[in-house]
């Protein structure tokens, strides 16, 4: 199974609970590694300075769900309902681990500059690369 490299990028989703919009801000380095859902974190780290971000889940390379209710950094199945009946899922536990890529935030406290703005730099960003 291939794992990933300490320190790779995690794509960190910035999501405003007033506006429902939402950033992708790519993130090099460790410092969400071990972090757990529910865990705060300040935004400072991902360059949203004054901001105050809570973790509310995330997914793995092969996209896996982080769930609240597993302990740990592990990878496991677990039945799931839903309309459809019962079914396995694979899902991973509620700790950020290496093979975690993309982990999702709610903004808890905002900064200086409004959400809105930064929001819009990177949408004038996005659309300057494609």
């Amino acid at each position: 199974m291939a794992k990933k490299e300490r320190g790779s990028i995690y794509k960190i989703v910035v999501s405003d609970p007033k506006t429902g919009k939402a950033v992708q801000i790519d993130y090099k380095g460790d410092f969400f590694l071990g972090k757990k859902i529910g865990d705060k974190v300040p935004g400072d780290v991902i360059g949203l300075s004054g901001y105050e971000l809570e973790i509310r889940g995330g997914s793995g390379f092969e996209g896996a769900p982080m769930v609240d209710f597993i302990e740990g950094q592990v990878k496991k199945y677990v039945w799931w309902k839903d309309k459809e009946g019962r079914y396995k899922k694979l899902v991973r536990g509620n700790a950020v681990s290496p093979e975690v890529v993309q982990v999702n935030t709610i903004i808890v406290k905002y900064g200086d500059r409004p959400f809105e703005e930064i929001y819009n730099e990177f949408k004038a960003r996005k659309q300057q690369t494609s």
